[in-house]
């Protein structure tokens, strides 16, 4: 069944039709588009790879280490980033870290799991590899199924990390969000706060806003986020259709 809806739905229009979007954007930078790829089997991965997209985005340990480790990625995908933006248990940590290119982990929100993942990092060869880049993941949205540290307590991670932790590249920070907000009502919260994280951060270190990017906006409101500040988009279902029922 994921097959023959996948078939019907034409990826390479859907990733031309959101960087089109995200064209018309009025900003200085662009943002970087991650392309969610969660459920989606390999062929999606490769069409929109072939389409020019580089970066990609799971949400589950288990798909990302069939994925990234798939034969017809590692040969046709030479130059793929994988972004991990789902929950991480410190039991996963060495299964992800050795994965074949993985670009970032977008979900760290403790002292302990990026401790944890910087003594695991460090272990792994070569001794001269560049730090893991990772961001900090905010509940700005207070969900209690929502994983994430609160915000009041982001910029004491961020100087943790920024200080203790060199084998970690601290990129930014990210949030998820609650699902579902009616813009007809105002700009998103969930934004507003992330946003004002990231002003207190670049404040209290002295930092240019640009050198903290800001992961934030799906495919509902990716447009919304890049016009809030959002340097990175996690788009699924514009690109890729939507996906089946996780079993």
């Amino acid at each position: 069944m994921l097959r023959r809806t996948m078939a019907e739905f034409d990826i390479k229009a859907g990733l031309q039709h959101v960087l089109q979007r995200i064209d018309e954007e009025i900003i200085a930078a662009k943002p970087i588009l991650v392309a969610v790829s969660k459920t989606k089997p390999a062929e999606a991965v490769i069409e929109a790879y072939n389409a020019g997209q580089r970066h990609f985005g799971e949400n589950y340990v288990q798909e990302l280490v069939e994925k990234s480790q798939h034969p017809d990625i590692l040969s046709k995908c030479p130059e793929i980033k994988w972004h991990f933006i789902g929950h991480l248990q410190s039991n996963k940590i060495n299964k992800i870290l050795k994965l074949p290119n993985l670009h970032m982990i977008q979900t760290v929100d403790s002292k302990k799991l990026a401790t944890s993942l910087e003594g695991a990092w460090s272990k792994l060869e070569p001794e001269d590899k560049e730090p893991l880049r990772v961001l900090i993941q905010i509940n700005t949205s207070g969900e209690e199924a929502k994983s994430g540290i609160s915000p009041s307590e982001a910029p004491t991670l961020y100087n943790y990390i920024r200080t203790n932790l060199k084998n970690l590249q601290l990129a930014g920070i990210m949030t998820i969000g609650a699902y579902g907000f009616d813009y007809s009502t105002g700009p998103n919260p969930d934004f507003v706060s992330l946003m004002a994280v990231h002003n207190s951060i670049c404040r209290e270190n002295n930092l240019p806003p640009e050198s903290v990017q800001v992961s934030m906006g799906m495919s509902n409101d990716y447009e919304k986020a890049i016009e809030m500040g959002s340097s990175i988009v996690r788009v699924g279902t514009s690109i890729f259709g939507y996906r089946a029922a996780k079993a």
